[in-house]
């Protein structure tokens, strides 16, 4: 009975170990021929970025409370981040996805958002920098998949 009790306890611990390790995938598979490019640098000049799809990594720091249909993802846990979201409204990322690792393949998107979306989406819980009007200028980034890792 010992023998079993301890071969139980050595399984049970390489499947927490390994379960710490695991990779979430969402969405199509991040291509192994797609450029990366620094989050920073997607954020800095996005018009760059808008026709060919990239690979970036970061932190989340934020992510849709309701369904997990956006994730904001930031270079680092204190920098200012891009709000990402999912091609086709295609996959969703786990409620507590916060603080993970992430990897994104998509492109970056430039537009206004009315009063009316971005009220929406800070009563998610986005981060908006909010014109006068209410209106707000989001930098974003659509991602074909994504690859979560705990930190």
């Amino acid at each position: 009975m010992k023998r079993f009790a301890a071969a139980f306890c050595t399984l049970v611990l390489a499947v927490t170990t390994f379960a710490a390790d695991a990779v979430v995938k969402r969405g199509a598979p991040i291509s192994k021929s797609a450029k990366s490019a620094p989050l920073a640098d997607v954020l800095a000049n996005p018009d760059k970025y808008t026709t060919e799809a990239v690979v970036v990594d970061g932190v989340i720091s934020n992510a849709c409370t309701r369904k997990g249909c956006w994730m904001q993802l930031a270079p680092s846990a204190d920098a200012n981040g891009v709000r990402v979201t999912f091609k086709d409204y295609g996959f969703f990322v786990p409620l507590d996805a916060k603080g993970m690792k992430a990897r994104a393949e998509g492109v970056a998107v430039v537009k206004t958002l009315s009063k009316e979306e971005a009220d929406h989406l800070a009563g998610e819980g986005a981060k908006l920098t909010r014109n006068e009007d209410g209106t707000a200028r989001e930098v974003s980034f659509v991602a074909n998949g994504v690859e979560l890792r705990k930190q």
